[in-house]
């Protein structure tokens, strides 16, 4: 596996939205361990409670800034201010039952969030490359058994699969009408269902089981028969670095670009097979009862990273089963005192160690 280039990113300068979410926390201790500079932007409040940016303390890793994505008058200004050299774009509402609650918020949160983003973008002097976070949802899913590749149809039913994919027309629309002339390439990158250490976000299966393993309480799980390509955080966050730095050395080369990251062909699990290994590693906990969920959620996703592969040189370095007991492990030592920054750094040395 080709990993992510210290040599690349020391000293680089990096604008990150999203910064102090799960993914986000995670992607700032990365840019910080190879060298960046990293600028975060995030809404001012804690995206969960417990934070696994206050735990870590990653405020002193980096130019903490918050705002609004949807200002984008203040995006714009801060981006700006930041000079930098490259853009990754990650700040959203990443819930798919709170995009049925808050569908109006889901839509200008990640369609106008990413207008606004790269509205500034384009305005900037000196970037190199633009990364656009989505997701794996962003296809039109038709419940089909191959996984989807990245030339297939945008689409999503449920509004927050559709922001994802009205974001992929904004981000390509972006790119080819306002950065076909500079040296700026932009580029999507799409992951499947991360899971990682330090995730405490509501209606996610990993976070509701570690509250009831850590609690001693019973999970509620819907859909069991749901399939996901699960992957653990630091396999896609290493993979959109990749791609930026693919974008950085692309210059007059087309305007856009988009990968795939997910887990190996066949390693997807459904729901209740990632219950099984949770248990298994925690010793049993949580006790489990399996539902369904009211609203319509996608019963197969599959996404194919032979692109990624070819490309970038990337690989995921960790399987399904492992990144489940990584979580299990990160999740037991930070109930027992250890340091959540120490715990996730740990994770990162090894991701960089494996080539």
């Amino acid at each position: 596996m080709v990993t992510p280039s210290a040599a690349f990113w020391t000293g680089k300068r990096v604008f990150l939205t999203g910064h102090t979410g799960f993914k986000g926390s995670w992607m700032t201790m990365l840019l910080h361990r190879l060298g960046a500079q990293v600028t975060g932007y995030s809404l001012p409040e804690p995206v969960s409670t417990p934070s696994l940016f206050d735990l870590a303390r990653l405020g002193e890793l980096c130019d903490d800034v918050r705002g609004d994505i949807r200002d984008g008058s203040r995006l714009s200004g801060a981006l700006i201010a930041a000079k930098p050299d490259v853009v990754i774009h990650m700040a959203a509402q990443p819930i798919v039952r709170l995009s049925y609650r808050e569908p109006v918020e889901t839509f200008a949160t990640n369609v106008m969030g990413v207008v606004n983003l790269l509205d500034a973008a384009r305005r900037a002097e000196g970037l190199s490359a633009v990364l656009s976070v989505t997701s794996d949802k962003c296809y039109e899913n038709r419940e089909q058994v191959w996984p989807y590749r990245e030339g297939d149809a945008m689409g999503g039913a449920d509004p927050y699969s559709a922001s994802k994919g009205c974001a992929e027309l904004v981000t390509s629309s972006y790119a080819r009408s306002f950065f076909a002339d500079g040296d700026c390439r932009v580029a999507s990158v799409r992951a499947g269902n991360v899971i990682g250490g330090g995730d405490w976000a509501a209606d996610r299966l990993i976070p509701d089981l570690v509250r009831a393993a850590v609690s001693g309480s019973q999970a509620s799980i819907r859909n069991p028969a749901s399939i996901r390509p699960w992957q653990h955080v630091l396999d896609p966050l290493a993979g959109y670095l990749l791609a930026a730095e693919r974008q950085c050395a692309a210059a007059g080369s087309a305007p856009f670009d988009a990968w795939n990251f997910g887990p190996n062909p066949g390693e997807e699990l459904p729901v209740s097979e990632v219950v099984e290994v949770f248990r298994a590693t925690w010793n049993g906990r949580p006790d489990v009862v399996f539902g369904k969920a009211v609203e319509h959620e996608a019963g197969m996703l599959r996404v194919d990273s032979t692109k990624a592969k070819y490309e970038l040189g990337w690989r995921p370095c960790t399987t399904n089963q492992g990144a489940v007991e990584a979580v299990v492990n990160w999740h037991r030592g930070e109930a027992d005192g250890q340091d959540p920054r120490k715990l996730c750094f740990a994770d990162i040395e090894h991701l960089l160690g494996v080539a």
